[in-house]
């Protein structure tokens, strides 16, 4: 069954989609900061852990009115969906170099539309299969895989990768109904009470120094979840999935400046692709019908 129709603002969305990626990269970066002391799942469980602290002065002063919702098992979904990629994600950043880790997970837009148009019966049109192929093809150049591609662990990748473009389709079809707020809050809450569960025999003391980090990486990944919540209800994740390629621009950017990694003519030419698959993908909106 298709969805109502609702309004499509693809700029909006592809500038708030593109500020998503950038919170995310800093993520990604501190979870490699921190993966060299911490296990995956005690940076799991406090990634949530935060994002539903995040949320308590809301409750605070408005109470929990806000938060009510009709659409529980929508929202368990999205959960299963997006804890299951945070596990691969997570996993991949710290035992992958961090471009392939980055490539898998910012592969997620290939998959989008062709899940958009299965599950929600939203438009699949050549320009976007063209636009989010353009794209790819940047993200291999600015990443240019390793080794490590062929290794089994990289199937830990392209698991996140599958399993997040389902999380952005889910996102879209519970935002008529549902603001990003909500949709954020209730992913961080059940989140956190699943991935309580491993701390029970993987639990490992702390120092101030991790848990710092543990907290930066809570809220960069709740403030980007909530924008990119925002950014797939305002314009078909088919249309503009691309801009999440722009993560790979940012995390190769952070990187020069954090490590001293020059690109070269190879990342270069990747990035131009990248910006033009995004700019392609909303240079021209579909005709109403």
């Amino acid at each position: 069954m298709s969805l109502p129709s609702r309004s499509v603002k693809p700029v909006q969305g592809a500038l708030l989609l593109a500020l998503s990626a950038l919170l995310f990269s800093l993520m990604g970066v501190g979870i490699r900061e921190v993966s060299s002391g911490v296990n995956n799942e005690s940076v799991v469980f406090f990634r949530n852990l935060v994002g539903v602290l995040f949320f308590l002065p809301l409750l605070l002063f408005k109470g929990a009115a806000p938060l009510k919702t009709g659409r529980i098992k929508s929202h368990l979904w999205r959960t299963g969906y997006g804890l299951a990629a945070m596990y691969c994600f997570f996993y991949a950043i710290a035992h992958l170099p961090l471009a392939d880790a980055m490539l898998f997970t910012y592969s997620a837009p290939v998959f989008t539309p062709v899940l958009a148009w299965w599950l929600l019966k939203e438009p699949l049109t050549k320009r976007m299969l063209v636009t989010t192929a353009i794209g790819l093809i940047g993200v291999l150049l600015v990443a240019k895989p390793s080794q490590a591609l062929l290794d089994s662990q990289a199937l830990v990748g392209l698991a996140a990768s599958i399993l997040a473009a389902f999380a952005f389709v889910s996102i879209r079809e519970m935002s008529d109904s549902e603001p990003a707020f909500r949709i954020v809050f209730y992913f961080s809450l059940f989140s956190a009470l699943i991935s309580a569960v491993p701390l029970t025999w993987a639990w490992q003391p702390l120092d101030s120094h991790q848990l710092g980090l543990l907290l930066v990486i809570g809220l960069l990944a709740t403030v980007s979840q909530i924008v990119m919540s925002k950014a797939y209800g305002l314009a078909p994740p088919g249309l503009i999935g691309p801009f999440a390629y722009l993560a790979i621009v940012f995390a190769g950017v952070i990187a020069w400046l954090r490590w001293g990694e020059t690109p070269d003519l190879s990342s270069l030419l990747g990035a131009a692709l990248i910006f033009s698959s995004s700019l392609l993908s909303i240079a021209r909106r579909p005709t109403a019908r």
